[in-house]
């Protein structure tokens, strides 16, 4: 089954979202703005931040609005980081607690600049969130750090329920798509999560439409799950701007549907895989969805 999808001038349909309702998103900015915090939902123009929003849930992201890096995938904007805020993890967690949310997700911009790669923050972010929601499940997005095992050791010792590193595409396309990451770094970092035995589970995604083959795509679920990946998200990228990458592929929705039956066949425990899923879409009813998987 091939990938290839003849192109069209516009989106197909299954890619039209309704408008978002404005007084939900003014609503969910003006307490983030309150906060002094960033998500991942406004700095990466997430097409489901309409419904995100309006359910009062978002993925914060944390050491900034400015990357180091500059993927040409991605709209979050790149250039001199914004120093560290020590309120931040503080601010966080009492935002996360305003909102009520059960499950509380946290990315960050990639910080180069900093020499944990801001793996303390994140432990920082996490130990905040615990102490104001403790029943609250936690899971980080997290950058590759240049592959410090110390640093992704810091993130672990502070309990997060589930750990996210997104591979993003096939080995074929990471010097066009991702040109300062590495993908045996990337499978390296979800191999230690699994044999730290810190009880975090191993979360990986990709981006579909980049120009990758069906078969390239098997290989890396076999190369995640082989690493100790236990969640997978698969979702149709989309061109921030003329800028950045074009869509080389529009995926269909039944591709998607027989690519979620591969990986749960390669033994996946969850796969979320379509056209608008993102890694942290719906992230709480995935995390339920597992029920009471034991960590090996």
């Amino acid at each position: 089954m091939g990938l290839l999808l003849d192109m069209d001038t516009d989106r197909p349909p299954w890619l039209t979202l309704p408008v978002p309702e404005g007084p939900a998103l003014d609503q969910m900015k003006t307490l983030l703005e309150q906060g002094h915090l960033h998500t991942v939902c406004e700095s990466a123009d997430c097409p489901n931040i309409g419904e995100c929003f309006k359910n009062q849930t978002c993925t914060f992201m944390i050491l900034g609005n400015s990357c180091t890096r500059n993927c040409r995938f991605c709209a979050v904007s790149h250039g001199i980081p914004d120093s560290v805020d020590a309120n931040e993890p503080g601010m966080v967690a009492s935002t996360a607690k305003h909102l009520g949310l059960k499950h509380v997700v946290v990315t960050s911009v990639t910080r180069d600049d900093l020499s944990d790669g801001g793996a303390a923050h994140f432990a920082s972010t996490i130990r905040a969130i615990r102490e104001q929601l403790p029943q609250a499940a936690i899971e980080v997005l997290i950058p590759d750090f240049k592959g410090s095992k110390e640093a992704l050791q810091t993130v672990l010792n502070a309990k997060p329920d589930i750990l996210n590193h997104n591979i993003e595409t096939v080995p074929r396309l990471y010097s066009a798509v991702r040109p300062q990451a590495i993908y045996a770094r990337s499978l390296e970092l979800i191999k230690r999560v699994r044999q730290s035995g810190g009880g975090a589970l191993a979360k990986s995604g990709l981006m579909l439409g980049l120009g990758e083959k069906t078969d390239e795509v098997i290989v890396v679920m076999k190369d995640l799950f082989a690493a100790g990946c236990q969640m997978l998200t698969l979702g149709q990228y989309l061109s921030p701007s003329a800028e950045h990458l074009p869509v080389v592929q529009y995926i269909h929705p039944d591709i998607f549907q027989w690519l979620q039956e591969e990986a749960f066949k390669i033994g996946f425990s969850q796969v979320s895989s379509g056209p608008m899923v993102r890694s942290s879409y719906h992230a709480e009813s995935s995390f339920e969805k597992l029920g009471h998987l034991s960590i090996l």
